[in-house]
């Protein structure tokens, strides 16, 4: 083994993993970065060129770096590739050469020195303040209070419309236009169980308990919509379900995973772990989808982690999404009709990560009044990619901007995702066209129709 494999993949894995694209090309129609520039090393098979270019002289460049970062994580290429080429082990390794050599290293392994040349100052600095925020509420919530208050003044639109931002920090615009607006559905959407944002400790199964089962918070989701997590809640109930929301539970690790900041997600991972542990609960729902696929692979992340790799494996196979956890249990809930068109979105990280897609499209299909609208090349990302539209912010309006279109183009009277992220991108994406189009997560449509409230109620 070279010296540099020793130093960067000390058990060989990745150069194994490498090894097994055959470079047939099946993954370039796929890459939205690839569809986007046409360039080769901005596709998956170029990346993994470069990685095992990297691997095998323990060199690279900025170049280098800056390919790895324009990739969105989507996994679109997993989906499309014959071979089962694992890119998603292999980008997120990549990313960690980027990353300085106290955030890179694995949750136990030796910590390599790392290849490519660190990222500017300005860059690292971006990036070291989306981490000290957006995996922590309160930080998070902190931070909203500026928003807030330029929303209010109208100061946030005279910033994005002078253009003087995306000049000077192009960052800072991303987070002032992709930015939620406080919004009436997510007032009025709050658990007719709870009657409030903040969730109990245990929420009670209606009738007869089928299953316990704990429920992720998250960071975002219950910062910026705290209604989906009631919704969530509600609606677990109402199937059976005693839903306990574990104390200690925080971020989950999802974006440090996909950022390249391992030791930070694993740290992430060993508190979340056990803080289920404690519940004792029959499975870990989960209604992010980017969440929910981190947490799938915690047996990864830990593995060489000797205290916690069993511990990890154990959890990971408790994990579920919501939907894919309510296909399995099976509806016993009565649903009354919501007469609306909807358009679903496959959040990345649900359809091509974890594979799920047909289960969000039942559970939607098995609501009486409701009609599924097909979203035009639905399985390209919308560019949200966990905090891809704040640090390619460039990249992420021209996906956005697809995206909208193909939306709009459904003519749905509302759109339903999985995930936080793309909730926000595609709104934002939306507005900036001049379209009015209401979003709900899935688990507030299953939730209005449950609890007899009207599609104009879920549509205001």
């Amino acid at each position: 083994m070279a010296e540099s494999d020793s130093l960067l993949d000390p058990h060989g894995e990745l150069r194994d993993l490498a090894g097994d694209c055959v470079h047939c090309g099946f993954c370039l129609p796929a890459c939205p970065t690839y569809q986007l520039w046409g360039e080769e090393m901005d596709s998956p098979r170029g990346r993994i060129h470069l990685i095992t270019q990297i691997l095998a002289t323990g060199e690279g460049g900025d170049a280098a770096a800056a390919h790895f970062d324009r990739c969105l994580g989507c996994m679109a290429c997993m989906t499309a590739c014959p071979s089962g080429v694992q890119y998603d082990k292999l980008i997120e390794a990549a990313r960690t050469w980027a990353e300085k050599p106290e955030d890179a290293g694995s949750s136990g392994g030796p910590v390599a020195p790392s290849p490519l040349p660190a990222r500017s100052l300005r860059d690292r600095a971006i990036r070291a303040a989306i981490f000290a925020t957006f995996p922590y509420p309160i930080r998070l919530r902190a931070a909203l209070g500026p928003l807030r208050a330029a929303q209010l003044t109208g100061l946030d639109k005279i910033a994005i419309r002078s253009k003087l931002l995306d000049r000077i920090a192009p960052e800072v615009a991303a987070a002032l236009t992709v930015a939620p607006r406080n919004r009436r559905p997510q007032r009025s959407r709050r658990s007719l169980r709870t009657g409030r944002s903040a969730l109990s400790p245990r929420i009670p199964a209606v009738g007869e308990r089928r299953a316990v089962v704990g429920m992720l918070t998250g960071c975002v989701q219950q910062v910026l919509f705290p209604a989906v997590n009631a919704a969530t809640a509600t609606v677990l109930a109402a199937e059976g379900c005693d839903v306990i929301v574990a104390s200690g539970q925080g971020c989950c690790g999802a974006l440090s995973m996909h950022g390249g900041r391992q030791r930070e997600a694993a740290a992430f991972a060993r508190k979340t772990v056990a803080a289920f542990e404690q519940a004792g609960v029959d499975a870990v729902v989960v209604n992010a989808a980017g969440c929910g696929s981190a947490m799938k692979e915690y047996e990864y992340l830990l593995a060489d982690d000797g205290a916690w790799a069993g511990r990890a494996a154990a959890f990971s196979r408790t994990v579920r999404d919501f939907s894919e956890f309510l296909a399995e249990l099976g509806p016993v809930a009565p649903r009354s009709e919501l007469a609306l068109t909807a358009a679903y979105h496959d959040a990345c990280h649900l359809g091509h990560a974890q594979r799920i897609t047909s289960q969000p499209r039942k559970l939607l299909r098995g609501i009486p009044g409701v009609v599924l609208a097909d979203i035009a090349d639905g399985g390209t990302c919308c560019g949200s990619a966990g905090i891809y539209n704040l640090v390619q912010p460039e990249a992420a309006a021209q996906l956005g901007a697809r995206k909208a279109a193909n939306v709009a183009a459904t003519k749905a009277d509302i759109v339903v995702s999985a995930n936080p992220g793309c909730t926000l991108q595609i709104s934002q994406a939306l507005a900036a066209s001049g379209q009015t189009l209401p979003t709900a997560h899935i688990a507030e449509v299953l939730e209005a129709s449950i609890n007899g409230r009207s599609a104009a109620d879920l549509l205001a």
